[in-house]
């Protein structure tokens, strides 16, 4: 999944002084523990051995349940799907039961957490959705700095539950984005160049796998069980192995930061600002991470400095803030706060996104941003927007035991994008469709002189090379420790990792 704010304007300032912002149903307990979860519904003891019949628990939704509209839309609006049913954990034992259930049953299965999904993938007609966004649960050890949390928090919940104690994770942008999700494809945002990608900082996940012929199992992996597991989790983790219940990160402190906002109306700087932008912010102190959104109408760069005062922050992005004449706001809080303030109410996105994931190892030459100040000029509509990421700094450094992501050198991730359609309104933006999507694809096709890769939590279906555009070298390992956790391939979608045997 998705983890940025490139899908609407951030908030120009956030609310001074606001509090952390409470999350219902997050408690300070600990997953379960495996082996008593497990009791219940015993191992296969073969690989062929079956299992006694299981029963669908947790929170049931079905067709012709009052919720059951609002339960099977998904985020991105583009993509309606009608499942069989709806499974919302409540604990990790609902989700054994739920995977035996599928199996035994032959029902095809994807996993949801923040619904995010920018393809439609972690739903399905007729088939069985296990939901883990109601696992909430936080235990943070501030001596230790790990933090063990539910798979069901997004990524606001876990800001600003984490902030409280003045520490932090990585994460990206926008809040309502599941942080399982985002984690397990990479994940990045503000922190990135401080703190490396989200993945780097776990350390530890709780996951239900299957087993035998029609059974299922809770895995815990580290660093030194299921080791190999918990790198391809690092990077290719989402719905490609199993179902990730609890993830357990390396915390880091984080008392304040600096977040900056400066607007160029139009976009008759973006020449200057581009440049000055990617010859700025990759190199930068790593303390500082940057976000620009190039929309039709105006141009927008995002900060956010690490334990830094506003002098800082302004001196650091200087060669950027001296092109043209911004519109600058600063505020210094705590990050919590911070990240709260400037969060999009989803009631105000548009409906439907259709977006294009790239990496670039090097600066944009004149040509590649005429071709972005072009097709800006021309976007369908002013949610319509390219956006870019600063990498560089932590990113660079991979963490004990590696992970499988792999663009450790891009100089910058971007993607442009398209907003459109009235959220909650059915076949709202109908019209608009055919259009944002053919801009995009064309918008994609005139940038790939200057780019490489993907980013599999922004996939890019129409791309036939995606395995080595998401995963590059590591695809053929990813294969194996496919093969060795899913040899029957029970969790499949359309650009999911396949077993392979030698």
């Amino acid at each position: 999944m998705n983890d940025f704010s490139r899908r609407g304007l951030l908030k120009v300032t956030a609310a001074a002084g606001a509090g952390t912002v409470a999350v219902p149903g997050v408690a300070a307990v600990e997953a379960p523990d495996a082996s008593a979860v497990n009791a219940s519904v015993p191992a296969a003891e073969a690989g062929s051995a079956k299992c006694p019949p299981a029963k669908l628990t947790g929170r049931i939704v079905r067709p012709d349940d009052p919720d059951y509209a609002e339960s099977s839309l998904g985020w991105d609006e583009l993509f309606v799907h009608y499942p069989l049913v709806i499974v919302y954990a409540q604990r990790t034992q609902d989700v054994v039961n739920a995977l035996t259930w599928a199996r035994q049953h032959d029902v095809a299965l994807r996993v949801r957490s923040g619904g995010h999904s920018l393809e439609g993938w972690s739903n399905v007609d007729n088939g069985i959705v296990i939901d883990v966004s109601e696992l909430k649960s936080a235990h943070i050890d501030t001596a230790a700095r790990t933090a063990t949390v539910g798979a069901g928090l997004n990524q606001l919940e876990a800001v600003t539950t984490l902030a409280k104690k003045n520490l932090a994770v990585t994460t990206g942008t926008e809040g309502t984005v599941g942080l399982s999700g985002a984690t397990l494809g990479g994940g990045f945002g503000f922190l990135t160049r401080y703190l490396g990608m989200a993945c780097d900082s776990l350390i530890g996940a709780e996951i239900v796998v299957a087993e035998g012929a029609d059974c299922a199992k809770i895995v815990k992996a580290d660093l030194k069980n299921h080791s190999d597991l918990l790198w391809a989790l690092r990077g290719a983790g989402n719905g490609n192995f199993g179902i990730v219940t609890s993830l357990t990160y390396k915390v880091a402190p984080l008392k304040s930061v600096t977040y900056l906002q400066a607007t160029w109306d139009g976009t008759g700087d973006l020449h200057g600002v581009f440049d000055a932008w990617q010859r700025t912010a990759p190199v930068a102190d790593n303390r500082l991470g940057t976000q620009l959104e190039i929309h039709r109408n105006q141009i927008l760069l995002f900060a956010v400095l690490a334990e830094g005062t506003p002098t800082e922050a302004k001196k650091l992005l200087a060669p950027i803030l001296s092109v043209g004449r911004p519109e600058v706001s600063v505020q210094v809080g705590n990050w919590g706060d911070v990240y709260a303030g400037f969060q999009i109410p989803t009631e105000l996105e548009p409906a439907n996104w259709k977006f294009f994931s790239q990496f670039t190892n090097k600066p944009f030459p004149k040509e590649a941003i005429s071709v972005i100040a072009s097709f800006m000029r021309d976007a369908p509509t002013d949610d319509s927007n390219f956006f870019t990421q600063a990498f560089g700094g932590a990113v660079r450094k991979s963490p004990r035991g590696g992970t499988a992501f792999p663009h450790r050198d891009a100089l910058f991730y971007s993607e442009p994008g398209a907003g459109w359609g009235t959220r909650g309104e059915p076949n709202s933006g109908d019209e608009l469709t055919p259009e944002a999507q053919a801009w995009i694809a064309e918008f994609s096709q005139a940038l790939r002189p200057y780019v490489n890769g993907a980013y599999v939590n922004v996939p890019n279906i129409g791309m036939q090379d995606w395995e080595t555009a998401y995963w590059g070298p590591n695809y053929d390992r990813l294969r194996k420790i496919k093969a060795k956790y899913d040899p029957r391939n029970v969790f499949q979608y359309e650009q999911s990792i396949p077993p392979a045997f030698c």
